[in-house]
């Protein structure tokens, strides 16, 4: 037996960074009821407004799907832990904070594949709407806007030292990136709140949550979209063990991200006629795009000992965690505000190419991997990573059940420019790691370690060290080729009152973090929806 909801006139499945704006955007109108769907929980987890709490909520199945990818033949055969927020907020409540919105030549290529509309020309008004920074409308930020962005609360005298042998490398200090151009080295500014996380929950959500014409679920599981014909005509959810129906009477919208998205489509019956027919989906509309162009950045996490204050020796230490912690409480300042990675770099692996390429993310600390304790020892951890890969994976859902996570397959590395531009990143921090501003912390590096001498070498260590920075794109690609999945109004092709809008509508991956324009897709796809 089906429970009947609704009707709505607009269904938002997921709560994420995209789905939080599109619920406060389309709920603005009284007259119109919006039904917002979360398949993970609220958002009341201790760790997750505190900023360094990532190291809790990541892998940690309260806040995070907790994914695992294909074993890649280039990373040394290994499946990789593959971290989505399941609470409201999405990713944006377990994420690094760090607000970047891509490079002009990112959206540019956008529009030059005919997605009019999409140019950087046209998103960077939209960026400044959305900012607020704490500075004011200053360094081409916004001010006013949801989206709150703030400076570090808290500087480590070798990530300065860091800068230094950066520049002496050719990179220059500066003082923000975001300009379009991000060539330079400086520290991140973050999506927080005098030290506290700012999630799309924050932004978006909370101030819309008591208008009466929004519904928001959580614990809601999306089985399938419902359809009359080619028509989408709404959702069935599974609640609490009840099976429900839910109707939208003008458009249904998927912003479940780039694994939940063609997740969701593939086991409606759009996707890849293939695939659907051998595990006996009916088919409602072929599109063989769905799921595949999956892209994201890997990063090489090299490490070095330091004779320097780090994390580790702070962490490691009881006497340390109450510092931090006092600190923390009486002035939101110190480590507990620390996203990841506290500074960064971007540069080009070689002069041909037309944009920074390379970008590194530095932290004042070391571990094995996330959710592992940090080392004993103070250390650093310089990961480069490729911001524009050619190689190209896919989501494919493994069962008609919703409940079955979907092999998800990135395959890093998998292009001889991946390899070759990976190899490049890591002679650079290298020469970064030899300069001499930081001489006098005496550096030394215990992974790879300098027995990896050849390139051959370093292509072997990169497979062994290398990991997601959590970036999945492109997987509902926007276009006109063959393996499109919605257009530039971010429709779904050949299928009527359905859109995504989230990172999997994305051609090619933004150079950087991915949350910022992220809330840049909802916001243009909620002005789209409103348009009609």
């Amino acid at each position: 037996m089906i429970q009947p909801l609704g009707p709505f006139d607009y269904i938002i499945v997921g709560a994420g960074s995209a789905g939080c704006l599109l619920a406060n955007r389309l709920s603005c109108n009284p007259e119109v009821r919006v039904l917002l769907l979360e398949a993970g929980g609220a958002d009341d987890y201790f760790w997750i407004g505190i900023p360094v709490g990532y190291l809790y909520t990541i892998a940690n199945p309260r806040t995070d799907w907790c994914y695992q990818t294909q074993p890649d033949e280039h990373l040394a055969g290994r499946s990789i832990h593959y971290a989505r927020g399941r609470v409201l907020g999405g990713s944006s409540s377990i994420n690094a904070m760090i607000h970047m919105r891509g490079q002009r030549e990112d959206w540019d290529h956008w529009a030059a594949l005919g997605n009019r509309g999409w140019s950087w020309q046209d998103v960077v008004p939209v960026f400044r709407a959305l900012e607020d920074y704490e500075g004011g409308a200053v360094h081409g930020y916004g001010s006013g806007g949801e989206v709150r962005v703030e400076n570090p609360r808290v500087h480590w005298e070798i990530i300065d030292a860091w800068r230094d042998a950066a520049a002496a490398c050719g990179i220059p200090k500066i003082e923000c990136f975001n300009s379009g151009d991000n060539f330079g080295c400086a520290y991140f500014q973050m999506n927080q709140r005098r030290g506290r996380r700012w999630s799309a929950v924050n932004a978006f959500l909370q101030p819309a949550r008591a208008r009466g014409n929004l519904t928001v679920l959580t614990q809601a599981v999306v089985q399938r979209l419902v359809f009359a014909g080619r028509e989408c005509i709404g959702v069935e959810f599974l609640r609490d063990g009840v099976l429900q129906r839910a109707e939208a009477r003008r458009e249904t919208l998927l912003a479940a991200g780039a694994i939940g998205s063609p997740q969701l489509l593939q086991l409606s019956g759009v996707g890849p006629q293939q695939l659907l027919q051998a595990l006996q989906i009916p088919l409602v509309h072929a599109l063989p795009g769905v799921g595949e162009n999956l892209q994201d950045h890997l990063q090489i996490r090299m490490q070095y000992r330091v004779a320097a204050r780090t994390l580790n020796g702070i962490a490691n230490r009881w006497w340390g965690r109450a510092g931090m912690a006092l600190q923390y409480l009486a002035w939101r300042t110190g480590p507990l505000t620390m996203p990841p990675s506290q500074a960064g770099a971007f540069a080009k692996s070689d002069p041909a190419q037309p944009s920074p390429n390379l970008e590194w993310h530095v932290q004042p600390l070391s571990l094995d991997r996330f959710g592992a304790p940090l080392h004993e020892f103070p250390a650093i951890t310089p990961s480069v990573c490729n911001l524009r890969p050619s190689s190209r994976g896919w989501v494919r859902i493994r069962s008609p059940q919703a409940a079955d996570a979907p092999h998800i397959k990135l395959n890093y590395l998998d292009t001889e420019e991946d390899r070759s531009i990976a190899v490049a990143g890591m002679h650079f921090t290298r020469r970064i790691m030899s300069a001499a501003p930081l001489a006098r912390y005496a550096p030394q590096e215990f992974r790879p370690g300098t027995a990896a001498g050849s390139d051959a070498e370093l292509l072997r260590a990169a497979g062994e060290l290398g990991t997601t920075i959590f970036h999945p794109v492109g997987t509902c690609k926007m276009g006109r080729d063959p393996m499109a999945v919605v257009d530039a109004d971010l429709r779904v092709h050949g299928v009527a009152r359905l859109r995504v809008i989230d990172a999997s509508i994305m051609p090619r991956i933004t150079s950087g973090n991915t949350n910022a324009p992220t809330y840049v897709i909802a916001e243009l796809g909620a002005r789209k929806v409103l348009a009609g």
